[in-house]
Formats: structure tokens, sequence, C-alpha cells
């Protein structure tokens, strides 16, 4: 086994960007929650589901970190390499939980239906959404060590 390289300056700043991630995955969701139903009903979300909406946003900002990691010590060394994260599926997972919701705001026929079907099932979004967020983690951080030369 090779010895762990770490770019610290590389690191610090993928750092920064998956706190800023996380941050504008929270706020996407309230903003969206607070936009359809009011702040009430996106806080009384919030604090019912609140470790899922939290270890989602967590894990997103997990995935974007290794990420942009990834793909700075990628560009430094110039090899090309290209990834993508399960950012959509935490962002789906996190807003399912409220959007049987836009009923009020979505009076199309058939929509009524989808959004029943989201409502009934969030827990289970959460859960799959927790998966992917598993999924996309240790794959990226597979290739970051395989990069940094741990493996």
């Amino acid at each position: 086994m090779g010895e762990l390289i770490v770019s610290k300056d590389i690191l610090k700043k993928a750092s920064l960007k998956g706190a800023i991630s996380f941050t504008v995955l929270l706020s996407v969701y309230f903003l969206i929650l607070t936009l359809v139903s009011g702040w009430n009903f996106a806080w009384v979300q919030f604090t019912q589901f609140w470790y899922y909406i939290l270890t989602l946003a967590l894990g997103f900002g997990i995935q974007f970190t290794l990420y942009s990691y990834l793909r700075d010590v990628v560009k430094q060394a110039s090899t090309g390499q290209v990834l993508a994260t399960t950012g959509a599926t935490s962002t789906a997972a996190m807003i399912s939980c409220c959007a049987h919701y836009l009923t009020n705001i979505l009076p199309v026929l058939g929509v009524t239906g989808i959004i029943t079907f989201i409502g009934q099932y969030q827990v289970q979004f959460f859960w799959a959404g927790l998966f992917f967020n598993l999924l996309g983690i240790l794959y990226i951080g597979n290739k970051v060590l395989k990069v940094s030369g741990r493996i």
C-alpha cells in the first residue's frame, strides 16, 4: 500500500465547498416548503423529519467535498477524470416529504395522484435518498483513495 497523499489547500477548499453545498441544500428545502405552505409548515415538517433532512444534507455535503477534492486533485494531476454525485437524489428525497402540499398550487389533473403517492411513501423516499448518499460517498471516497495513492 502506498502512502496517503493529501493536499491540505485543496482539502480546505473542498471542505468549504461541501459546507456551502450543505447550507444551500437546506436553504432550498426551507425555501420550497415555505413557498408552498408557509414558514410554520416548513418548520413543523423540519422538526418532524430533522434527522432525515440533516443526514441527507450532510451526506450531500460530504459527497460534494469528496467530489471537489477529487476534481481539484485530478485537475492538478491533469488526468481529466469525471464523476457524478447523487445530489439530485438527496434533494428529491428531502422535498418529497412535503410534496403532497403542492396540490394547493398545482390543481392539474393527475398531479394529485402523484403527490398523494409521494406523500404516502415519504419515509421510504428518505431511506432511498440516504442509501444513494451512502453509495455516492463510498464511490467517490474510493476514487479519492485511488487518486491519493491509498489503494
